[in-house]
């Protein structure tokens, strides 16, 4: 697209960052007219990335994020030209786009990436629930007046709140840990787990947690 870095350039740019102890992010957006060759070579081109990375003890990417085309408001998808587009993935293909980057980047293997970041704000949060049984473990930021994915025509919504975050794993199975953690992906906060995924047990996990968040501010301001 017009403005855009070349593949090459963004290779240019990250290798850099990495050599440099510097971590970046990667993504991927689908769903509107590429090919399963071009997500299979996408891929295997973050991995490749990340194995270099990886070999050279510097930084790599904390995290991959696929993006699903919203086509709502998007440029691309109101002025199409010669290529058709479509009006971004199917409900299967988002969950196979997770579930196969969980497999392509299994932290265990060369060239992994231990986090997969789910996009609530252009999946939905009931879609992002689904998604962390799929290979995501990420489920993000809370956010705030987001403003890409709504300009584009996403409808989820702008910010979600932390409470509404924990309940989404809580109700997998309460044996699922959540964590509040940093840009970097290192761990500032775990939270107790509730005795059951029952809402009863998840709402007294929840009001326990914000009867000690005054005290932990107040710790934080002194």
């Amino acid at each position: 697209a017009k403005g855009r870095l070349t593949v090459q350039q963004w290779v240019e740019v990250v290798t850099t960052a990495h050599s440099i102890g510097l971590p970046t992010t990667a993504t991927m957006m689908f769903g509107f007219c590429e090919t399963p060759g071009h997500l299979a070579r996408h891929l295997v081109l973050l991995r490749d990335l990340q194995k270099k990375a990886q070999a050279g003890a510097g930084a790599g990417f904390t995290e991959f994020v696929p993006l699903g085309f919203v086509a709502a408001e998007a440029p691309m998808w109101k002025k199409a030209g010669s290529v058709p587009v479509r009006p971004g993935p199917t409900g299967a293909e988002v969950l196979r786009a997770h579930a196969v980057a969980r497999l392509v980047f299994h932290p265990e293997l060369p060239g992994g990436i231990r986090n997969i970041q789910v996009s609530w704000v252009k999946e939905g949060l009931k879609m992002a629930q689904l998604l962390l049984n799929a290979g995501a473990n990420d489920l993000g930021g809370t956010l705030m007046n987001e403003s890409i994915s709504t300009a584009a025509g996403s409808k989820h919504g702008q910010l979600a709140k932390p409470s509404e975050l924990r309940r989404l794993v809580w109700e997998l199975g309460a044996d699922r840990s959540v964590a509040e953690r940093t840009t970097t992906y290192g761990i500032r906060r775990r939270f107790p787990n509730p005795t059951s995924a029952s809402w009863e047990a998840i709402a007294a996990a929840e009001a326990e947690i914000s009867s000690e968040e005054p005290e932990a501010i107040a710790q934080a301001d002194g």
